[in-house]
């Protein structure tokens, strides 16, 4: 239980319904569709839009998104919301202009929206209620704006410079970021979704709003054609399990990084983490070096499913073995090769519980801080740099290719406890993602803590050559691991911020929020 003469908040506790995400009015928002009459995936669609509004700097129709759902007594669903590069893009086009990177902030960078096709899929084949009354939510907001909270403008300010042309006048006021507080409006955009509501996908991908997407591209010297477009679609399948100490992690398969997660997890199951203290450095260190591992896997291996041939390998128990034998206690290896994508923190992430105990872990990106930083003209629609997480290295599994989906960061997970889903959560943070994941799973069951606290304990990561240690760490723990001669940093800003829902045996619903992010859970 939490000391209650300390700062921190209190888990939130429900029957009915939850909904945690990291905006107030986006969690508000979920908890008025479910009492509309709509189920966890109704919700989940309509606090998703609205997170575009609330943490445009995060996410915006412009992006990706991928989905877990789990009804009772059914197998869950991954829906993968990647958009592809469109078919004219090749990485020899680009080596051949001297470029050893895809460029973040270059119309190269825009791959395919893939989330507005994945929202519209799940509101036909599990939503209750009919799409415009989901879209009307973000819809009325968009017109009517927003007032902004403190993380949002934290973010915002450091992104500025990000923003060209239209994208400008849209996210900028006098060529500065708004203030806390401010009231922020996307009327554009509440157009597209009017469309979307009344015409489905076709309302996005076709007609006025995409000739806006594909004329402003073009005019940026984009590829992307009609055809690229018309043809986007998510696809649907199983997601990826693995068991850590008799809990079963489920995660998004590629080209989702969820992989990188269970190889982490594995690696950690060769240590006796629960004899180490949990804000100490031996746990620090020991999570360093396996997700440095992991992560150096994940660079040479992870892509689009349909040009990768190691998934086999790093869900492999002996790859874990192996890679957990080369770990000194003592001392810190080298940081892996230079990542096949370009860092970045930014995304929304959102869990819904409805009282059937439908649950939906959703997450949504436009990538970097707003993104490729290109706005259509007409409509403001904001696209997302994910084709940044293509590589340019010749033969590589993701090099970019048209019509291949980029490597990517943003994963959704669900834990099952003996058959049953018991936790949709996930950690927002960009490539923090899978160590996110591994530290809550952690925290959870080596250590024993309850959900609000496996969340707010303070983080690190490996990234870069750097270990970044947050404040919430000692300055023994720093000197510690400067001595085992890791590079000990304090990160800009706090690393990653998780929402979970854990659905207790009793059918209770507790929720937990990250105080690292602007938003909470709520529940009725």
């Amino acid at each position: 239980m939490r000391n209650f003469q300390q700062t921190g908040r209190s888990a939130v506790f429900a029957t009915s319904g939850i909904c945690a995400t990291s905006s107030p009015l986006s969690a508000a928002i979920a908890i008025d569709i479910l009492k509309q009459g709509g189920n966890a995936v109704d919700a989940a669609i309509a606090c998703a839009l609205s997170l575009g509004l609330c943490e445009p700097q995060m996410t915006g129709i412009g992006g990706d998104c991928f989905a877990l759902i789990a009804q009772p007594d059914e197998d869950p669903v991954a829906v993968n919301g990647s958009g592809r590069a469109p078919k004219a893009a090749h990485a020899a086009h680009l080596r051949a202009q001297g470029a050893e990177t895809v460029g973040l902030h270059h119309v190269d960078a825009v791959t395919l929206p893939g989330a507005i096709d994945a929202f519209c899929t799940m509101s036909d084949r599990w939503g209750k209620l009919d799409l415009d009354q989901v879209l009307a939510p973000a819809i009325h907001y968009m017109e009517h704006g927003v007032p902004l909270g403190p993380r949002t403008v934290f973010d915002w300010r450091i992104a500025t410079g990000t923003l060209q042309g239209t994208a400008r006048d849209i996210y900028l006021r006098d060529g500065k970021a708004p203030q806390v507080g401010d009231l922020f409006r996307l009327p554009g955009q509440a157009e597209v979704l009017r469309r979307v509501a009344k015409d489905g996908r076709d309302g996005f991908y076709a007609g006025e709003v995409a000739e806006d997407m594909l004329t402003s591209l073009a005019k940026a010297g984009g590829v992307h054609t009609a055809d690229d477009f018309a043809n986007t679609r998510c696809t649907v399948g199983a997601p990826l399990s693995d068991i850590y100490k008799g809990r079963e992690l489920l995660e998004h398969p590629p080209n989702g990084q969820g992989v990188t997660a269970h190889l982490l997890l594995n690696i950690l199951s060769q240590f006796d983490l629960a004899s180490m203290d949990p804000l100490g450095a031996d746990r620090v260190h020991i999570e360093a070096e396996a997700a440095k591992l992991a992560y150096d896997a994940r660079n040479r291996f992870l892509a689009d499913p349909d040009h990768m041939s190691k998934l086999a390998h790093l869900r492999d128990p002996e790859t874990a073995k192996n890679l957990a034998a080369l770990i000194d206690p003592k001392r810190a290896m080298a940081a892996p090769a230079a990542l096949s994508e370009a860092v970045h923190k930014d995304t929304v992430y959102l869990s819904v519980v409805d009282r059937d105990g439908m649950a939906v872990s959703l997450i949504y990106s436009i990538f970097h801080s707003f993104g490729s930083g290109i706005a259509s003209d007409k409509f403001g629609i904001l696209f997302q740099n994910r084709g940044a997480g293509f590589t340019l290295q010749e033969g590589h599994p993701n090099e970019l290719m048209g019509g291949k989906r980029p490597m990517h960061t943003i994963i959704p997970a669900l834990l099952r406890d003996n058959g049953r889903v018991s936790l949709p959560f996930g950690v927002m943070g960009g490539q923090y993602q899978p160590n996110g994941h591994a530290r809550v799973v952690t925290n959870l069951t080596d250590y024993g803590m309850e959900l609000q606290e496996a969340l707010d304990a303070p983080r690190s990561f490996a990234d870069g050559g750097q270990l970044q240690v947050e404040r919430g760490y000692s300055d023994a723990v720093r000197r510690d691991l400067t001595e085992r001669g890791h590079d000990v940093v304090i990160p800009e800003t706090a690393i990653g911020g998780a929402q979970a829902i854990q659905i207790h045996e009793s059918g209770v619903l507790e929720g937990a929020s990250d105080p690292r992010k602007d938003g909470c859970a709520i529940g009725y």
